[in-house]
């Protein structure tokens, strides 16, 4: 009884460790992206055969993502947004967007790309709150979205302040469900179903949502505790996947509640002497999953890495042992 009670706590403080030291991903090759003069990237989705990017300080472009001789040269598709829709987001984090744009010289602030097996593009703008359709022929228009998401988000403690706002976006295949994230204080994740034309959410739109802070990784050498965060989101064989800039990590959750299965950290590449920023946070912006691996997105803000580079840049990791379905 007593070598039995020992093999399970044994099995315990493993389980422990293995949640706490989750499994490295290794990089299978590094792009600097050239032709983002704003740089700035801020997300990315594999969209058919094409990888595209957006920017937070452009409005009107996406870009694909072509390689190169050792980079991705970025090409640009141009389209114009109608005017936003009316926000529910309050008065004073809209105003302090409204002056931030006016120095920044861009309004919408285009935080992640989605897009569906029908060719949509999803755009979603942190200052509106809101989701513009970019589909591949027609005009652009914003997706009507349920008034009671804000407010749902705000009573969860999401979309309280000002640039900790909406961050992310995925949507499956087909284009009928709609995940957003929230970034942090608190951070979390609403869900949205297509009824028609229109999008409802189906009993709560927040599905998940968790305050609380942490500190960065080791290697990053800062003792700072910083709120737990999200960067994107990406939908991938039935299962979220969340982008965690602060942890340098992702992790994959049920689409129903948002609860974590399993992550995976790309700590120890992000984090070498000739890659690191120099900051007390990640950097890692954009997410797209595949099953060969993942593409991750840096919006460095134009800082300079350990090596000198100061382009955008997106990393390609091979898929875990075992694949993104790994227990």
């Amino acid at each position: 009884m007593r070598g039995a009670l020992i093999l399970l706590s044994l099995l315990f403080a493993a389980s422990l460790q293995a949640a706490d030291d989750p499994e490295q991903l290794r990089l299978a090759a590094e792009y600097p992206v050239d032709g983002m003069p704003v740089g700035n990237l801020s997300g990315l989705a594999r969209c058919g055969d094409d990888l595209l990017a957006v920017s937070d300080r452009v409005d009107n472009q996406l870009y694909r993502l072509k390689p190169i001789g050792g980079v991705l040269q970025a090409q640009t598709e141009s389209f114009l947004a109608p005017p936003a829709p009316p926000s529910n987001l309050p008065w004073g984090v809209r105003t302090r967007a409204l002056v931030i744009s006016l120095l920044r010289g861009n309004e919408l602030d285009f935080e992640g790309i989605s897009c569906d097996t029908a060719g949509n593009r999803y755009l979603v703008s942190e200052t509106h709150a809101a989701v513009l359709q970019v589909p591949l022929a027609g005009e652009p228009n914003w997706l009507l979205l349920p008034g009671s998401l804000v407010r749902q988000a705000r009573a969860s403690g999401m979309l309280l302040h000002f640039n900790a706002l909406l961050e992310g976006i995925a949507i499956d295949p087909k284009g009928e469900r709609l995940w957003l994230a929230a970034e942090r204080e608190r951070r979390g994740l609403m869900v949205l179903h297509k009824q028609q034309s229109t999008w409802r959410c189906s009993g709560s739109c927040v599905i998940f949502s968790e305050g609380g802070n942490q500190r960065p990784p080791a290697p990053v050498g800062s003792e700072q505790l910083m709120p737990r965060d999200f960067s994107d989101v990406a939908f991938h064989e039935e299962k979220l996947f969340t982008l965690e800039r602060l942890a340098h990590q992702i992790c994959r959750r049920k689409p129903s509640n948002g609860e974590v299965e399993r992550c995976w950290s790309f700590a120890e590449e992000a984090l070498a002497d000739t890659r690191r920023y120099g900051v007390p946070f990640g950097v890692a912006e954009a997410l797209s999953i595949d099953a060969e691996g993942a593409w991750i997105g840096l919006d460095n803000g134009g800082k300079a890495r350990g090596d000198g580079e100061r382009r955008p840049i997106v990393w390609r990791f091979s898929a875990p042992k075992g694949g993104w379905g790994a227990k």
